[in-house]
C-alpha cells in the first residue's frame, strides 16, 4: 500500500550532488595535509554536517583553520551553481506518489541555501515549497526531529510514513522516529544501512516497488 507521507533525504537520493562535492572535498583536504581521493569521503564523511566533517578530519591530521566550513561552502556553492543531475528515476516516483496523493517532504542535514542551488533547476524547491526541512532549523540527523516535525505537520501517523536516506546516520533518524526507513544503496554501502536498521534497495525502480507504486 502506497504510504501518505514519503520523506526524502536531499543529497544523494533526490540529486546526485555528493559526486562533485566529494570530489571538491578531497581535493581541498588534499591541500590541507590530509590524503584522501573522492572514494575515501563517503566512508568517513557520508551523512554529517560540515561541522563534523571540520572536526573529524581535524583529528585525522587535516590543518584546517577555524574558518573552514564557510570558506568551504562558498567553494561547494559555486561548484553546485554549475548545475547536479537528478538522482535517475526520482522524478517518475515523486509524480507516482503525488498522484496517489501522497505527500512529499525533505530532511536533510545540509543547510537550506545549498538544497535552493540543487533543487532550485529541476523545480522541486517551488514544488516542495514550505515541506524542506534543514538541520539548520531542526536538530541535525541522526536525531528524529525532522522525521517527527513533518509527521505533526501533516498528522500523518508513523505506520502510514516512510523515510528515504542514503546513508547510515540518516537511516537512523527514521528508525529512531519510528516510521518505515528506506536505505538508498545505489552508492552507499548496503551492509551499514541494513545494520542501521533499513530497508535496503538500490535504484529508485526499487523504492517505486518497495512504495507499491506499481500496484
Amino acid at each position: 500500500m502506497t504510504p501518505d507521507l514519503v520523506i526524502f533525504d536531499c543529497d544523494g537520493v533526490l540529486v546526485d550532488s555528493e559526486t562533485p562535492v566529494n570530489a571538491l572535498l578531497a581535493e581541498d583536504l588534499i591541500a590541507h595535509g590530509l590524503p584522501v581521493a573522492p572514494a575515501d569521503i563517503p566512508p568517513l564523511f557520508i551523512g554529517g554536517t560540515m561541522e563534523g566533517v571540520w572536526a573529524k578530519a581535524k583529528s585525522l591530521g587535516a590543518d584546517l583553520p577555524d574558518d573552514w566550513v564557510a570558506r568551504f561552502y562558498d567553494k561547494m556553492f559555486a561548484r553546485l551553481r554549475q548545475g547536479v543531475p537528478l538522482i535517475g528515476g526520482v522524478m517518475a516516483v515523486i509524480d507516482a506518489l503525488e498522484a496517489r496523493g501522497a505527500q512529499i517532504w525533505v530532511a536533510s542535514n545540509g543547510p537550506m541555501a545549498k538544497m535552493q542551488i540543487t533543487l532550485g533547476p529541476h523545480g522541486l524547491w517551488d514544488r516542495f515549497a514550505g515541506r524542506i526541512m534543514s538541520r539548520q532549523d531542526h536538530a541535525p540527523k541522526p536525531a528524529p526531529d525532522m522525521i517527527l516535525h513533518a509527521l505533526a505537520a501533516t498528522g500523518i501517523a508513523p505506520g502510514r510514513a516512510v523515510f528515504i536516506d542514503d546513508s547510515a546516520t540518516g537511516c537512523g533518524a527514521g528508525i529512531a522516529a519510528g516510521v518505515r526507513t528506506i536505505g538508498y544503496a545505489e552508492d552507499s554501502d548496503p551492509d551499514k544501512l541494513r545494520t542501521a536498521g533499513a530497508e535496503v534497495v538500490r535504484s529508485m525502480a526499487e523504492v517505486a516497488a518497495t512504495l507499491g507504486l506499481g500496484e
